[in-house]
């Protein structure tokens, strides 16, 4: 009997590895006639294939939805397996490619919306000039979603702050960058030299979504001061906080706007000095292509992790400045 099931796994397995792409793009796109465009197949003889593979399963893998399909349950879990099956398959294809030429590699980064200000730029400008026929695609998003972009293979390497404690993650530390009150120009705290954030049980907030690190981190500011925060607004990138702040609706941890604060916010230290980690993450247990590796390694040795006594918290830390702080003006959500 097992020995009958296991053999029929097998002839399904040989069915599907042929097929694999067609599932994966049915399942990413709901829809038969642009899953056979995008392989360059008629639509009828992707239909005759999905059939095929049914007849073989003993279950159909789409069923009627109106006037198109849409895949059944058995559908659903083989185009989930051959979607990560073929993200390998990709993977090490272009792995092959870049080995014969790693010179015109392609890297997929991600990052944070605001680091695209000017570390981003000069990043990619210094490894362009060594790897001048280096390919990016550049990904923006927030801390969780650059993370699990990051897990599924869609990024190769990304910046992020604070790195992950996962140990699917391997990361290096870049910087510490230093956060600050966001106030408006004439609340009671914009002339303080230093604030405690065990002040701010009062104030109304206006933060980041859940997802993003400065959220994670005020959270958890906030809760070892012994309160929860109370939120006024949420938002998706510092400079509509800021802006938000300069109205007088809210406070805000944030770091540095740059060699001034914008108009309409003071920006107060706090006390003890709170700091966060930027780091560079890439897949701890993938292969990484010979042009990913290049720029990891060049992005790590252009920022040497801070030393030891310096600030390294995943979620945040409360001591002194590191010594290579992120410029003005290089903030990140």
């Amino acid at each position: 009997m097992n020995e009958s099931l296991e053999s029929t796994d097998d002839r399904v397995v040989a069915e599907l590895a042929p097929q694999a792409a067609l599932l994966a793009a049915l399942g990413e796109t709901g829809n038969l006639t642009r899953a056979a465009e995008s392989l360059g197949i008629p639509q009828p003889t992707a239909s005759r294939r999905l059939a095929a593979l049914g007849e073989l399963l003993g279950a159909p893998v789409t069923v009627p939805d109106g006037r198109g399909i849409r895949l059944s349950r058995a559908g659903v879990l083989l185009a989930d397996a051959t979607t990560r099956a073929v993200g390998i398959l990709h993977g090490g294809a272009r792995r092959a490619r870049e080995e014969i030429e790693p010179e015109r590699g392609h890297v997929v980064l991600g990052f944070l919306h605001l680091l695209g200000r000017s570390l981003v730029p000069g990043l990619l400008r210094d490894f362009r000039a060594h790897h001048p026929h280096a390919r990016f695609s550049l990904v923006q998003g927030s801390r969780q979603d650059v993370l699990d972009r990051l897990g599924t293979g869609a990024i190769d390497v990304a910046l992020v702050a604070p790195p992950p404690d996962d140990p699917a993650v391997a990361s290096g530390v870049l910087a510490e960058e230093e956060l600050f009150l966001s106030v408006p120009a004439d609340h009671r705290l914009a002339g303080r030299g230093q604030v405690r954030v065990a002040e701010l049980r009062r104030e109304e907030f206006v933060l980041l979504e859940p997802g993003y690190g400065l959220r994670q981190i005020t959270d958890e500011l906030c809760a070892r001061a012994g309160f929860t925060p109370t939120i006024a607004f949420e938002g998706q990138e510092s400079d509509t906080v800021r802006g938000l702040v300069a109205a007088g609706l809210g406070v805000a941890l944030l770091p540095k706007f740059g060699p001034a604060a914008p108009a309409g916010v003071a920006e107060v230290p706090l006390s003890p000095t709170v700091t966060r980690s930027i780091g560079l993450v890439w897949p701890a247990r993938t292969p990484l292509t010979p042009a990913v590796a290049a720029f990891r390694d060049f992005v790590l040795a252009r920022c040497p992790s801070p030393g030891p006594g310096q600030a390294n918290d995943s979620a945040s830390s409360t001591s002194v400045r590191a010594a290579k702080p992120v410029p003005p003006g290089t903030t990140s959500s």
